[in-house]
């Protein structure tokens, strides 16, 4: 059995004591976070949220993109969010490579040269990292400026969040 049909197996068990159809589109705490993809970090849990508390918005690196721009823009602009918070973590997976030479290996192994996605974000400095993606949701212009944008680093090995000064 595929690991999609065992989860498609939960799913119908889930479904027999789902409770959550009335949630509000809107958020109720009013909160957008945008975090890294990476599996070990229960955002929700680790946060105290609850179903339909936030906006969750991940991708690789926690990093403020084209696409999680969007997303942050229509959270706000459409849905009403009102903060947000930048979470990157200790021990991420694009701390551990050198943008040319993610992109080389793929190359290589692939035996294929593409142009998308044009840039996979590596980083070598977690805070720095945090400090630019803040930076760069702050400068959107659709990003009003008396959002409050945050940011803060997530310690895998003990749960711990702490906030990156701008």
């Amino acid at each position: 059995m595929s690991v999609a049909d065992e989860l498609l197996r939960a799913n119908e068990e889930f479904v027999r004591n789902f409770n959550l159809g009335d949630l509000a589109v809107r958020p109720r705490r009013r909160l957008a976070v945008l975090a890294c993809m990476d599996s070990r970090i229960l955002f929700e849990r680790c946060l105290g949220l609850q179903p339909g508390d936030a906006h969750m918005i991940r991708n690789a690196g926690g990093i403020a993109t084209e696409d999680a721009l969007r997303s942050l823009i229509v959270s706000h602009h459409l849905l009403d969010t009102q903060e947000i918070m930048i979470i990157n973590h200790t021990d991420c997976g694009l701390l551990k490579v050198q943008e040319y030479e993610l992109r080389a290996r793929l190359t290589e192994k692939m035996g294929a040269v593409t142009s998308e996605p044009a840039h996979f974000y590596a980083f070598d400095d977690l805070e720095a990292n945090v400090r630019q993606q803040v930076q760069r949701v702050k400068a959107h212009p659709w990003i009003p400026k008396h959002i409050p944008v945050r940011g803060f680093v997530y310690d895998v090995k003990t749960g711990r969040l702490t906030e990156v000064e701008a």
